[in-house]
């Protein structure tokens, strides 16, 4: 009876609920990306001149630090909204019976606490660019983390691989070549003119050579992305990874144009929060692929060897 008491328990949770509470997660990490940027952008990022407090002798913004105060302060306060739905990842996925998930729910729980602390570090070395591109950076593991954890609920389990090796070795070099990516547009922010808050120091480096060198592995990721999608489909591969690489390549392409655009405008707010926001679609699809390369041995494709593999079965 214990034993039956505590699978009852497990499983007081549908899994279509923890599915809805990680999408919840989700979008929640990206807004916080999104919301952070808009910060940056008005120059807003110093409004709240310490941390944890606001000023030294209060917690919430003051009539004197006006707009760029109220600013800081709400995106501050967007912190408790990410732990809340973290938290209730968390329980959702501890209360089902999906134990393959409780290692992404606690990594995703406790990147809430050291992003927050981060974002102290930040704020009290007065915006350092490095701590910036830090801040951001973690942000977009933890996208990666809550994406993975939300395709995962979806199926019963990671499953086996749907691809050749060579394909799966090619995703992941993809994946590594996003990262690449992420890092050198956060030197690329560092080094140009949105630090936050005019006081804010920069990296000191080339913003046209570090824009340059960005641009030159875009066209690398960009590259390999079409090679991936064109071998995919000439192996017949399963449509799950092809859709998944397609999707990936569009918002590479979307992602592309809004980045020449805003180089060749000067950098307007507007386009830069949409590269920002871009980043973190382009983080969520890159997930997707790295998922889509495992699934049920229903999405394998039908070949001679795979009908003679289910006849032995």
């Amino acid at each position: 009876m214990p034993a039956l008491s505590a699978q009852l328990r497990r499983a007081a949770v549908a899994p279509a609920t923890v599915s809805r509470v990680a999408l919840a997660n989700v979008v929640a990490n990206g807004l916080i990306v999104v919301t952070g940027g808009a910060v940056r952008l008005t120059g807003s990022g110093l409004g709240c001149p310490t941390w944890p407090r606001c000023t030294d002798d209060s917690f919430v913004a003051t009539p004197e630090l006006a707009g760029h105060g109220a600013i800081e302060f709400g995106n501050r306060l967007l912190t408790f909204v990410l732990t809340a739905v973290a938290i209730a990842t968390l329980l959702a996925v501890f209360r089902s019976a999906r134990r393959d998930l409780r290692r992404l729910a606690v990594l995703s729980f406790l990147g809430i606490p050291a992003q927050a602390l981060l974002g102290g570090v930040t704020v009290l070395t007065g915006l350092n660019p490095w701590t910036v591109a830090a801040h951001f950076l973690l942000s977009m593991v933890l996208v990666h983390i809550a994406t993975t954890l939300w395709l995962r609920s979806r199926e019963p389990g990671v499953g086996q691989l749907l691809v050749r090796r060579p394909f799966a070795s090619l995703i992941t070099g993809i994946a590594a070549t996003v990262a690449a990516v992420l890092v050198i547009g956060t030197v690329v922010t560092g080094s140009g003119p949105h630090s936050g808050d005019p006081a804010a120091g920069r990296t000191g480096l080339d913003p046209e050579l570090m824009s340059q060198l960005h641009a030159d592995v875009v066209f690398l990721l960009i590259g390999l992305t079409v090679a991936l999608l064109v071998a995919l489909h000439a192996t017949d591969s399963p449509g799950r990874v092809r859709r998944a690489a397609r999707d990936l390549l569009v918002l590479q392409l979307a992602q592309g144009a809004i980045g020449y655009a805003q180089y060749f405008t000067h950098l307007p707010a507007v386009l830069v929060l949409l590269h920002m926001a871009g980043a973190v679609l382009i983080t969520v699809y890159t997930a997707r692929l790295l998922w889509a390369v495992r699934g049920p041995a229903s999405e394998l494709p039908v070949t001679g060897a795979t009908l003679a593999t289910r006849a032995v079965r």
